[in-house]
């Protein structure tokens, strides 16, 4: 099939390789052009592990990328795969999907025949039926349901393990009333849902949209709920990893998401859950449980501060953080919980060394003066205290290095490094 995606960030760039590694052509379109470039090269825009083999294999042949929307007149069906960035009330910013929606109906307008748009982007339950389906009407001079077709098709990656997550999905989600674009979205994912057992959702696009925010809203809550139950194991001396790995076992809770720690970060819990937030205080509902969840998560870091603060003064002394990106496995440091550890930090009056194996590039520009070493070695060294902000594989390994501490303390805010004799070792949760 011939598919078409806007949009070239970690979604767009790794369904766009997926897709042509399903057999499909696959045009990705992008105002970027060091990313269409890479793409077109073979190479990666983003660090995604995965994602640069597939690249290398498609890229350039079947998966090519351009600047120019007319390319999408060659195309059967276009997915919207843009941001939708948090407001500072928490509502999300729709002005780039939008755009490109009237860009894209601008361009239809040429095209005889169908096509089928489907918004893969994160938006609030009537965002594609109000808001963008009449710009694409309007723009390409289109009938909704007779030569233009709408769908939403929420995606349900994690950074870090997006490729593996597209070919293993828990569920595909089509949300449209319209038959054609339902018979396009099974066309597209066909290789994927006929080689395997997946549950294919069908419902309507309101449904599909709010869908994500469900998904989104419930695993941050859990992870929120199990930081609670760890800070309470804390305070009793109880080690929350065993009380998580024991009620795991219950089928109706499950072990997944069950990690007591620093919190969550990245691009989608954090703006999800704001998102629903300020949609369900417009229609006049408090959702208590949810904005319980995002306080449980905001207090996280200075929790782990304040653990600090028992072992050490830090003001004039140095502190290595571990980990920078929100997860391990992505550079992504949006709303990483290594942002607030490290301002506490400075206002605690501490020198920080910062390192991580990907993400210290991305940070910078909200930590241009801190020290970024190239090792954890060279972090910990001379060092008074450690936090540890990200479960890199790499700092399990850490042993012999925190002997060259000034101070061997360490403060674990994702349970990775092992206790051992001759080391503080202070847990955030446990």
């Amino acid at each position: 099939m011939r598919v078409s995606i806007v949009g070239s960030g970690y979604v767009g760039t790794t369904i766009a390789a997926c897709f042509a590694d399903m057999g499909h052509d696959v045009v990705n379109v992008d105002i970027d052009e060091e990313t269409v470039d890479a793409i077109n090269d073979g190479r990666s825009p983003i660090h995604e592990p995965g994602l640069d083999d597939l690249l290398a294999t498609h890229g350039g042949d079947a998966l090519t990328a351009t600047t120019d929307y007319e390319d999408i007149l060659e195309t059967d069906i276009t997915f919207l795969a843009l941001p939708t960035p948090s407001r500072e009330d928490g509502s999300i910013d729709t002005s780039t999907i939008e755009a490109a929606a009237e860009t894209l109906g601008d361009t239809l307008r040429t095209k005889d025949g169908d096509h089928v748009v489907v918004t893969k982007s994160t938006v609030i339950p009537t965002t594609t039926a109000e808001t963008l389906a009449p710009i694409l009407a309007d723009a390409s001079g289109k009938e909704l349901g007779e030569d233009l077709h709408t769908a939403m098709n929420p995606e349900f990656l994690r950074e870090g393990t997006a490729v593996k997550d597209f070919r293993n999905p828990d569920k595909v989600v089509f949300g449209t009333d319209d038959d054609t674009a339902l018979d396009a979205l099974y066309e597209v994912f066909a290789p994927l849902v006929e080689s395997s057992d997946i549950p294919v959702v069908e419902t309507g696009v309101e449904e599909a949209e709010m869908i994500k925010y469900a998904n989104n809203a419930f695993l941050a809550s859990k992870v929120s709920l199990i930081n609670d139950i760890g800070n309470i194991c804390k305070e009793y001396g109880v080690d929350a990893y065993e009380v998580a790995d024991a009620i795991g076992l219950d089928e109706r809770i499950g072990v997944r998401f069950l990690r007591s720690g620093l919190g969550w970060g990245g691009s989608c819990f954090p703006k999800d859950t704001k998102a629903i937030i300020h949609a369900a205080n417009d229609a006049g509902y408090e959702p208590a449980v949810l904005e319980a969840a995002v306080d449980v998560n905001d207090r996280q870091p200075e929790r782990l501060l304040s653990l600090l603060d028992d072992h050490v003064d830090v003001a004039g002394e140095r502190v290595a953080v571990l980990g920078l990106s929100f997860k391990p496995g992505t550079d992504d440091v949006r709303n990483s919980r290594a942002i607030p550890v490290i301002e506490g930090l400075q206002k605690r009056g501490a020198t920080v060394a910062a390192y991580d194996p990907v993400a210290a590039e991305n940070i910078r520009a909200h930590f241009p003066d801190i020290e970024y070493s190239d090792s954890p070695e060279h972090a910990l060294e001379g060092a008074s205290a450690c936090l540890v902000c990200t479960d890199w594989d790499e700092f399990a390994a850490l042993d012999d290095e925190f002997d060259a501490m000034d101070k061997p303390v360490v403060v674990d805010g994702r349970r990775v490094i092992e206790r051992r004799d001759g080391l503080t070792y202070e847990g955030l949760t446990w």
